[in-house]
């Protein structure tokens, strides 16, 4: 029984399920601030961030290495807005233009210092969900898959912020002027907010890869955009749809034997294909119906009159 979740289907279905939880739980409010692609930027800036960890401690894992990677993330972040404030630039370009730079210098850092250390920029790119039961720890007496412990830490300290400082997360994603005005410090809790989706990804590159977390940030959350305009339904929806990804995903690609976390993104598609069609307010068929309705309006007042 303590080694319930070192079982291999268990063990990857919880894996994604809490990478799903923990990124569309953050990822909600990036897309309502217009910055989900900063989750792309991020997740590959911590190359940067393990490199530079590795260099100066040894450690390829663990929580220094994930401090070190959320700062490399929060450095992305600055040097986009930084780049942004010469207005000489668009966001869209300083995303462009800083990213690849962090990524290009974490990946030369790893190819001339940790040639013969097991950490390379596929790894953290693509991971591999597939083999998480195999890395295992024992905590009180249960055996667990590390990454399945760690990311339940992640998702426990990234709930935790939510429900701590949500009603000022809420008022800075709609209105930072008013938040500022009443002392809530938006600029502050942004980069808190992007701090722990950079600790997260880190968290989540050697099991899933970053390409997964990104989807997990980005798709679950613009699927119940399409489906709410209340942010605490949003909130339930994206990360409902983005737990329930990993386990449809999984069966999927074992069915059909190819790539779980590729099967997993892809199942996080068909909830969003889902939303922007049959949603009740935005889908559409509700446009398609609500336009019909407004063009049969005159033709009804006409015969009657």
């Amino acid at each position: 029984m303590t080694e319930l979740f070192v079982e291999p289907t268990i063990a990857i279905v919880l894996t994604g399920m809490l990478v799903g939880a923990a990124g569309s739980l953050l990822g909600v409010f990036l897309v309502l601030r217009g910055n989900s692609m900063l989750s792309d930027a991020i997740s590959h800036a911590i190359l940067f961030g393990i490199a530079v960890v590795w260099l100066l401690t040894g450690a390829t894992s663990g929580p220094v290495q994930i401090v070190g990677a959320a700062l490399s993330g929060v450095l992305a972040v600055f040097l986009i807005e930084s780049v942004v404030r010469t207005r000489r630039v668009r966001q869209d370009a300083a995303i462009g233009l800083v990213f690849p730079a962090l990524f290009s210098l974490g990946v030369v850092l790893l190819n001339v210092f940790a040639r013969d250390v097991h950490l390379d920029e596929h790894t953290v790119l693509l991971g591999e969900i597939g083999f998480v039961w195999l890395d295992q720890i024992n905590v009180a007496g249960w055996v667990l898959p590390q990454s399945l412990a760690t990311l339940a830490v992640v998702l426990a300290i990234d709930g935790l912020f939510i429900a701590l400082f949500y009603k000022a997360l809420k008022l800075a994603t709609f209105d930072p002027e008013l938040a500022r005005t009443l002392g809530f410090m938006p600029t502050l809790l942004f980069y808190g907010l992007l701090s722990l989706v950079s600790g997260t990804a880190v968290a989540a590159f050697d099991a899933v890869g970053v390409v997964l977390f990104i989807c997990f940030v980005i798709v679950p959350p613009a699927a119940a955009y399409l489906l709410t305009d209340r942010l605490a339904v949003m909130l339930f929806l994206a990360v409902a749809m983005a737990m329930a990804s990993a386990p449809l995903g999984y069966v999927v690609a074992v069915a059909l034997n190819v790539s779980i976390a590729g099967m997993m993104a892809l199942a996080t598609g068909g909830f969003l294909i889902l939303a922007l069609t049959l949603g009740p307010r935005h889908g559409l068929l509700a446009r398609r119906a609500r336009r019909r309705r407004l063009t049969d309006q005159p033709a009804d007042g006409a015969s009657s009159a």
